[in-house]
Order: structure tokens, then C-alpha cells, then sequence
């Protein structure tokens, strides 16, 4: 399939400069939370020597003068949906692989745009100017972010046929792989493309396990992941501001039960419920909280949903106090048919392993078993009975 990609380099800076004109004039630095340490989630471009998911103590032992931002991510997201939307006008396949990052699938288009100048354009037209996009086109994903990145302001750039000789001095860092293995990667010396294509796959997958085969055929041109477009369904969103900072889970709770409530009224008369919904939360110093929670059948009500929520929210702590929440409910649906023995003793037996199969599936894990007979002529104990999970 021929790819377009649409990079919106430094997206996040970006974003915080478009809704605080004021910044435009100061070194930044937007950092993210990953359990008790801060990495760099994006920078300046004019700060050097910097790069994403490094730790943020050593960002500022390079740069010491950037000014400190918290990921605002829930905003980001919102105008990178809103970008996404508007390029779904020009084509159907669209998928939104990282915050900046955009595959657009061209099949069929050749009936729409007389050639990929006109869909450059109107491409073009459906990001803001102040992200500005580079675009490339090639036959895989990967090779389509190479040129997207060596593009041209206002231009675009094609790679079609043998393109070893453009990969072959290009930079490992521009491998998607995490910061861990480019610095790797560097450790053995292999700071080009070129010099990772020349390898068997053997050395690199002893070093990087299946890691290693794909780093391989990414720095050959080769790249088999298929295009993910976002598929369309419907999305109920709510959010709330609370009136003071708290870190007490009764008044979260209360919160989430209130913006609970008024999802429900959209598609309770329905006979819907929730199969899944996107928790997030953000703290007064801008630190970011999300987990996503499904449910094993649709939750019908606020009572079913409120209990599952508040068993995953008292095993993931916030990162501080919280002044504002909200959910994104995106999976709708009804309860799965299910026919009733008509034998009484037979219906309390389902309804028993219904109940064990919902407490293993909220603790994560088997947590009932029954002795089963296996071998019992057998002279070692063991191998007489076993232990069997009592939902099988």
C-alpha cells in the first residue's frame, strides 16, 4: 500500500505555543510522568543534544536555562483528534500512530486527486500552519516517515524503488524504537543506518532478541506493519473541574458517579451500558493520570460501573492532589444473550460460576480451584490429584 505521512514535528510545544502566545520566546522543555521519575516528553527545537523519554535530570545538566512545562496531554490529544478529523475529510484511512505522527493510506484516492500534488495540498489545508507539516510518500510506513522528515518547508518528498543509498547515512536515532536501544545501538558503534544494514541477523538478534530482526529490515527499507485507520464509533465525553484541590477518593468517586450519571441518560433508555471507558485526571501542578477500564459484560447502570472503577482507581494512585477529570466512554454496547437451564439446581451452578468468573476477571487471576482425580493408582502422591480451576 502507498503511504503518506504527515510529521508534525515538536506537536506538544507546538500546542502549549498555540494556546500561550507568550512562550514563543523562551526554551522549553514539556515533561511526563513514568512512576516516580520525569522523562522529556518534547523540547525546544533549539535546545540540543536532547531527546524524547530521556530523564529530565539529565536534560537540564544539558540544559540547565529551559524552562519546565507539565504534559498537558489530555489538550494535546483533543487538537490532534480535531487534525485527525479534518484529514478523515481527504481520505477514510487515517491513522493517528503518536502524537505528530500520521499515516494516510492512498489506495483509491486516484480518483479523487489527479496526482499527489493535488493531495499534498489539500492534505496541506487540514493541518494548521502552525505545526508545520513535513509530508512524505513511500511504499511502507517507515520509509514514508524517512522522507517526511528530509522533506522540504511547504514541499513533500517521494522515495520509490531502491532507496539504500538515501537510508544508508541517516541517523539510528530516526529508528521507532525505544531511547534504550538507539543508545545501544550507539554503544557498538553503529551510528548510521547504512552500518545496521550491513549486518546478519544474527549479532543483532543475540543482542536485541526479535527486536533485532526489525531493526534490521527497518534500516534496509523494509517496513510490514500494516495501517491501522481509526475506526468510527460512537464517543460520549465528560469532564469536571472540581471547586479545590483533593486527594481524597470518596470525592473522586462522587465525581466520576456524577459525570456517570450523565452519560447514562444519553443511552440508558437504549438498554446500552458501558463496555469500556477512559478514565484521566489531572493535578494542580499539570501532572497527567489515565487508565482505561473495560468491562467483561456492559455495565447497565451507575452502581455496576461505580464498582469496578473504584477497585481499579484504589490500585493505581494518583500522581498528586487533582483539580480536574473527566471520561471518554467510546465502547457501547448490550448484554450478550445467554439461554437459562430450565433445572433449578442447574441455573444455581451458572449463576455460582458467573460470580467466580467476575472476581477473577476484577483480581486479575484464577482464584477458585476444585481437586480433580487424575492418576489414581499412581505411587506418588502428586500425581493423583490436581488442582483445576473452577470456572473450567
Amino acid at each position: 500500500m502507498k503511504i503518506l505521512c504527515v510529521l508534525l514535528p515538536h506537536f506538544p510545544i507546538n500546542c502549549e505555543k498555540l494556546r500561550h502566545k507568550d512562550l514563543t520566546a523562551r526554551p522549553l522543555i514539556i515533561t511526563v510522568a513514568a512512576g516516580s521519575q520525569k522523562l522529556v516528553l518534547d523540547y525546544s527545537p533549539e535546545l540540543k543534544n536532547l531527546q524524547r523519554e530521556m530523564p529530565l535530570q539529565q536534560a537540564l545538566s544539558l540544559q540547565a536555562e529551559a524552562e519546565i512545562i507539565h504534559a498537558d496531554i489530555q489538550y494535546y490529544c483533543s487538537v490532534f483528534n480535531g487534525i485527525l478529523d479534518s484529514l478523515e475529510k481527504r481520505s477514510p484511512l487515517v491513522e493517528g500512530a503518536d502524537l505528530g505522527d500520521i499515516y494516510i493510506g492512498l489506495d483509491g484516492l486516484q480518483m479523487i486527486y489527479e496526482n499527489d500534488a493535488a493531495l499534498v495540498k489539500a492534505v496541506r489545508a487540514a493541518v494548521p500552519s502552525v505545526f508545520d507539516a513535513r509530508i512524505g510518500i513511500a511504499e511502507d510506513k517507515f520509509p514514508a516517515y524517512l522522507a517526511a522528515w528530509h522533506s522540504s518547508p511547504g514541499s513533500y518528498k517521494t522515495l520509490t524503488g531502491d532507496i539504500a543509498a538515501f537510508l544508508n547515512d541517516l541517523t539510528c536515532d530516526l529508528l521507532p524504537v525505544s531511547l534504550k536501544s538507539k543508545e545501544k545501538l550507539h554503544s557498538f558503534g553503529l551510528h548510521k543506518l547504512g552500518q545496521i544494514a550491513a549486518l546478519t541477523p544474527g549479532p543483532l538478534q543475540a543482542q536485541f532478541g526479535p527486536e533485532g530482526i526489525r531493526i534490521r529490515e527497518l534500516a534496509n527499507g523494509h517496513d510490514d506493519t500494516p495501517l491501522y485507520p481509526r475506526l468510527t464509533e460512537e464517543t460520549i465525553e465528560e469532564s469536571t473541574t472540581l471547586s479545590s484541590m483533593t486527594a481524597s477518593l470518596d470525592v473522586i468517586m462522587v465525581s466520576i458517579e456524577a459525570m456517570l450519571s450523565r452519560a447514562f441518560v444519553r443511552f440508558e433508555p437504549k438498554g446500552m451500558g458501558i463496555r469500556s471507558v477512559h478514565l484521566w485526571t489531572r493535578t494542580w501542578l499539570r501532572e497527567h493520570w489515565e487508565k482505561n477500564i473495560q468491562f467483561k459484560e456492559p455495565a447497565l447502570n451507575t452502581k455496576t460501573a461505580i464498582s469496578r472503577i473504584r477497585l481499579i482507581i484504589e490500585n493505581s494512585p494518583q500522581p498528586g492532589p487533582i483539580e480536574q477529570l473527566g471520561m471518554k466512554i467510546t465502547g457501547l454496547g448490550r448484554p450478550n444473550g445467554r439461554q437459562k437451564s430450565l433445572l433449578t439446581d442447574v441455573r444455581a451452578k451458572d449463576n455460582l460460576l458467573d460470580d467466580v468468573r467476575q472476581l477473577e476477571f476484577r483480581l486479575g487471576g484464577t482464584q477458585l480451584y476444585k481437586i480433580k482425580e487424575i492418576e489414581p493408582w499412581s505411587r506418588i502422591p502428586e500425581r493423583r490429584y490436581a488442582l483445576i480451576p473452577l470456572s473450567q
